[in-house]
Protein backbone atom coordinates (compact mmCIF):
# COMPACT_ATOMS: atom_id res chain seq x y z
CA UNK A 1 0.00 0.00 0.00
CA UNK A 2 2.74 2.43 0.71
CA UNK A 3 4.07 1.81 -2.30
CA UNK A 4 1.23 2.51 -4.22
CA UNK A 5 0.86 5.97 -2.24
CA UNK A 6 4.55 6.37 -3.03
CA UNK A 7 4.18 5.90 -6.82
CA UNK A 8 0.88 8.06 -6.51
CA UNK A 9 2.78 10.83 -4.82
CA UNK A 10 5.67 11.01 -7.81
CA UNK A 11 3.08 10.84 -10.47
CA UNK A 12 1.29 13.96 -8.75
CA UNK A 13 4.80 15.80 -8.32
CA UNK A 14 5.64 14.79 -12.04
CA UNK A 15 2.48 15.99 -13.14
CA UNK A 16 2.72 19.56 -11.63
CA UNK A 17 6.12 20.11 -12.56
CA UNK A 18 5.58 19.26 -16.32
CA UNK A 19 1.91 21.73 -15.93
CA UNK A 20 4.70 24.12 -14.19
CA UNK A 21 6.65 24.24 -17.27
CA UNK A 22 4.29 23.89 -19.73
CA UNK A 23 2.64 27.46 -18.05
CA UNK A 24 5.91 28.94 -18.37
CA UNK A 25 7.28 28.00 -21.68
CA UNK A 26 3.06 29.60 -22.61
CA UNK A 27 3.70 32.76 -20.96
CA UNK A 28 7.06 32.86 -22.15
CA UNK A 29 5.67 32.65 -26.15
CA UNK A 30 2.95 35.45 -25.40
CA UNK A 31 5.15 37.71 -24.23
CA UNK A 32 7.11 36.96 -27.09
CA UNK A 33 4.22 37.14 -29.52
CA UNK A 34 2.82 40.38 -27.70
CA UNK A 35 6.32 41.69 -28.08
CA UNK A 36 6.56 40.91 -31.83
CA UNK A 37 3.10 42.75 -32.44
CA UNK A 38 4.55 46.07 -30.87
CA UNK A 39 7.63 45.79 -33.66
CA UNK A 40 5.07 45.18 -36.21
CA UNK A 41 2.75 47.89 -35.15
CA UNK A 42 5.88 50.78 -34.88
CA UNK A 43 6.90 49.29 -38.45
CA UNK A 44 3.41 49.95 -39.99
CA UNK A 45 3.27 53.81 -38.83
CA UNK A 46 6.91 53.95 -40.00
CA UNK A 47 5.38 52.26 -43.68
CA UNK A 48 2.62 54.91 -43.44
CA UNK A 49 4.95 57.41 -43.13
CA UNK A 50 7.02 56.51 -45.97
CA UNK A 51 4.57 58.04 -49.10
CA UNK A 52 3.54 61.18 -47.06
CA UNK A 53 7.58 61.76 -47.38
CA UNK A 54 7.61 60.44 -50.60
CA UNK A 55 4.81 63.22 -51.94
CA UNK A 56 6.35 66.05 -50.27
CA UNK A 57 9.51 65.25 -51.15
CA UNK A 58 8.49 64.77 -54.80
CA UNK A 59 7.08 68.57 -55.24
CA UNK A 60 10.66 69.72 -54.90
CA UNK A 61 12.44 67.55 -56.81
CA UNK A 62 10.16 66.12 -59.48
CA UNK A 63 13.18 64.33 -61.70
CA UNK A 64 14.48 62.20 -58.88
CA UNK A 65 12.30 59.41 -59.79
CA UNK A 66 14.94 56.24 -59.47
CA UNK A 67 15.16 57.78 -55.60
CA UNK A 68 11.43 57.53 -55.02
CA UNK A 69 11.02 54.37 -57.43
CA UNK A 70 14.02 52.78 -54.74
CA UNK A 71 12.15 54.34 -51.73
CA UNK A 72 8.27 52.95 -52.85
CA UNK A 73 9.87 49.34 -53.60
CA UNK A 74 11.60 49.08 -50.31
CA UNK A 75 8.56 50.28 -48.57
CA UNK A 76 6.35 47.75 -50.27
CA UNK A 77 8.69 45.13 -49.72
CA UNK A 78 9.10 45.50 -46.07
CA UNK A 79 4.71 45.69 -45.63
CA UNK A 80 5.15 42.52 -47.48
CA UNK A 81 7.64 40.41 -45.23
CA UNK A 82 6.41 37.91 -43.84
CA UNK A 83 8.96 36.54 -41.54
CA UNK A 84 11.64 37.79 -38.98
CA UNK A 85 14.70 37.82 -40.61
CA UNK A 86 12.88 38.94 -43.71
CA UNK A 87 10.79 41.77 -41.96
CA UNK A 88 14.52 42.39 -40.73
CA UNK A 89 15.91 42.66 -44.20
CA UNK A 90 13.23 44.33 -45.60
CA UNK A 91 13.48 47.20 -42.92
CA UNK A 92 16.76 47.84 -43.72
CA UNK A 93 16.86 47.98 -47.30
CA UNK A 94 13.55 50.77 -46.57
CA UNK A 95 15.85 52.77 -43.94
CA UNK A 96 18.51 52.59 -46.92
CA UNK A 97 16.59 54.02 -49.48
CA UNK A 98 15.39 56.64 -46.44
CA UNK A 99 18.69 57.69 -45.87
CA UNK A 100 19.11 58.17 -50.05
CA UNK A 101 16.08 60.24 -49.98
CA UNK A 102 16.75 62.49 -46.43
CA UNK A 103 20.28 63.24 -48.81
CA UNK A 104 18.50 64.31 -51.56
CA UNK A 105 16.65 66.74 -49.55
CA UNK A 106 20.18 68.15 -48.77
CA UNK A 107 20.21 69.57 -52.66
CA UNK A 108 16.78 71.07 -51.68
CA UNK A 109 16.98 74.56 -49.40
CA UNK A 110 13.45 75.21 -50.07
CA UNK A 111 12.23 71.06 -49.24
CA UNK A 112 15.03 71.41 -45.95
CA UNK A 113 12.64 74.58 -45.06
CA UNK A 114 9.54 73.22 -45.89
CA UNK A 115 7.32 72.58 -42.33
CA UNK A 116 5.83 69.62 -43.48
CA UNK A 117 9.02 67.60 -44.12
CA UNK A 118 10.46 68.47 -41.40
CA UNK A 119 7.37 67.25 -39.30
CA UNK A 120 7.26 64.01 -41.19
CA UNK A 121 11.41 63.65 -40.71
CA UNK A 122 10.41 64.36 -36.89
CA UNK A 123 7.74 61.59 -36.71
CA UNK A 124 9.85 59.24 -38.55
CA UNK A 125 12.69 60.07 -36.22
CA UNK A 126 10.67 59.16 -33.34
CA UNK A 127 9.10 55.55 -34.81
CA UNK A 128 12.71 54.29 -35.45
CA UNK A 129 13.41 55.17 -31.79
CA UNK A 130 10.32 53.50 -30.81
CA UNK A 131 11.07 50.52 -33.20
CA UNK A 132 14.84 50.42 -31.54
CA UNK A 133 12.85 50.31 -28.10
CA UNK A 134 10.80 47.47 -29.49
CA UNK A 135 13.27 45.32 -31.15
CA UNK A 136 15.47 45.17 -27.48
CA UNK A 137 12.56 44.35 -25.56
CA UNK A 138 11.14 41.55 -28.19
CA UNK A 139 14.85 40.62 -28.54
CA UNK A 140 14.82 40.02 -24.73
CA UNK A 141 11.50 38.36 -24.91
CA UNK A 142 13.13 36.16 -27.30
CA UNK A 143 16.22 35.68 -25.69
CA UNK A 144 13.91 34.75 -22.23
CA UNK A 145 11.88 32.22 -24.43
CA UNK A 146 14.41 30.40 -26.24
CA UNK A 147 16.82 29.81 -22.72
CA UNK A 148 13.78 28.62 -21.02
CA UNK A 149 12.67 26.20 -23.87
CA UNK A 150 16.52 25.16 -23.69
CA UNK A 151 16.90 24.10 -20.34
CA UNK A 152 15.95 20.91 -18.60
CA UNK A 153 13.70 19.78 -18.20
CA UNK A 154 11.75 22.38 -20.50
CA UNK A 155 13.35 20.74 -22.99
CA UNK A 156 11.84 17.62 -22.95
CA UNK A 157 8.46 19.49 -23.19
CA UNK A 158 9.21 22.30 -25.39
CA UNK A 159 9.51 19.87 -28.46
CA UNK A 160 6.38 17.69 -28.15
CA UNK A 161 4.36 20.46 -27.33
CA UNK A 162 5.70 22.61 -30.47
CA UNK A 163 7.52 25.20 -28.78
CA UNK A 164 9.45 26.71 -31.05
CA UNK A 165 12.99 28.97 -31.11
CA UNK A 166 11.85 32.67 -31.60
CA UNK A 167 14.80 34.30 -34.21
CA UNK A 168 15.71 37.50 -32.94
CA UNK A 169 15.03 40.92 -35.21
CA UNK A 170 18.39 42.33 -36.01
CA UNK A 171 18.73 45.76 -36.30
CA UNK A 172 18.23 46.87 -40.21
CA UNK A 173 21.12 47.78 -41.42
CA UNK A 174 21.51 51.38 -42.86
CA UNK A 175 19.85 52.39 -40.19
CA UNK A 176 22.47 54.26 -39.35
CA UNK A 177 22.36 56.38 -42.67
CA UNK A 178 19.43 58.17 -40.60
CA UNK A 179 20.71 58.44 -37.14
CA UNK A 180 24.50 59.27 -38.15
CA UNK A 181 24.32 63.62 -38.20
CA UNK A 182 26.20 64.58 -41.92
CA UNK A 183 29.81 65.50 -41.86
CA UNK A 184 30.45 69.36 -42.28
CA UNK A 185 33.67 70.77 -43.46
CA UNK A 186 33.90 74.20 -43.74
CA UNK A 187 37.43 74.06 -46.00
CA UNK A 188 39.51 75.22 -42.95
CA UNK A 189 42.78 74.06 -45.15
Amino acid sequence: MTTLLVILGIVAVLAVLIIGIYNRLVALRQTTNQAWSDIEVQLKQRQDLVPQLVNTVKGYAKHEKETFQEVIEARNRAVSADTVEGQAQAEGMLSAALGKLFALAEAYPELKANTNFLQLQDQLSDVENKIAASRRFYNNAAQEYNTAREQFPAVLIAGPFGFAEREFFEAPEGRETLQTPPVVDFGTS
